[in-house]
């Protein structure tokens, strides 16, 4: 496996050429090359035999892919990349870890296998000029959603072992839990509350986010918090299921 040319280093030049003064690239995590993948035939038993076992060179290779690309966004002047990681969000639900389980894996260390992954896809020489932040949701096709559960089950590796600079986090509705987890956050990161929900057409209550923004600076420092839609500011391109037009 190898990167033979940048994905997103043309959408990126556009919106640079625009006039755009700082564009975010959003691309999709490394792990999601392997949650959705594992055991079948995407993952070629011809270029690794040995399959997806830790710290094979499937993984590896994922990773020099993921930092190629990123060094190509630097070279651009891109300073800001997003990570979309929808795979640890889905393994705070019981029924994605029983899966995990019924395809053979060891939670705990695919889990662990998953920080090494994506820390290893972001080292790049240049890491310390760009801004690295990392999306996390339960799902939001058409505003429906895969998964329910609290950060809990991930939150160590999630908030205190991936070296992202901030989380940009799904806490729109009771699926998502509650704020308890942050506890876990490293001391150098900021967290993006997703408290205003793109799934539904209706407001929020302006003094409920204002509360409930309060209630998470109980854990995490107020200037360390930010407020921001659950998940974009939009379902997908298809629309919601219930859209506001």
């Amino acid at each position: 496996m190898g990167l033979s040319k940048s994905v997103s280093v043309s959408g990126y030049e556009f919106l640079k050429n625009l006039g755009v003064p700082e564009a975010k690239v959003c691309i999709p995590s490394p792990t999601l090359l392997h949650f959705g993948a594992a055991k079948t035939p995407q993952i070629s038993k011809t270029a690794y035999p040995e399959g997806d076992t830790y710290g094979s060179a499937f993984f590896q290779d994922l990773a020099a892919c993921y930092r190629a690309e990123i060094s190509a966004l630097y070279k651009a002047g891109c300073r800001y990349v997003q990570l979309d990681e929808t795979s640890l969000a889905l393994m705070c639900d019981p029924k994605f870890e029983r899966n995990v389980i019924s395809r053979g894996y060891d939670f705990e260390a695919l889990l662990n296998q998953y920080v090494t992954l994506i820390n290893d896809s972001i080292d790049i020489p240049e890491r310390k000029q760009m801004t690295i932040s990392m999306h996390s949701c339960r799902g939001n096709y058409r505003a429906m959603w895969l998964a329910e559960g609290s950060y809990q089950r991930v939150a160590k590796a999630l908030f205190a072992d991936i070296k992202v600079d901030s989380h940009f986090l799904e806490f729109d509705n009771e699926r998502s839990g509650g704020f308890e987890p942050l506890k876990f956050l490293a001391p150098n990161k900021t967290v993006v509350l997703g408290l205003v929900t793109s799934k539904t057409p209706e407001l929020e209550n302006k003094e409920s986010i204002i509360a409930r923004i309060h209630e998470a600076a109980t854990i995490i420092p107020l200037d360390r918090l930010c407020l921001s839609a659950q998940c974009g500011f939009a379902s997908t391109h298809h629309g919601t299921l219930s859209s506001i037009l």
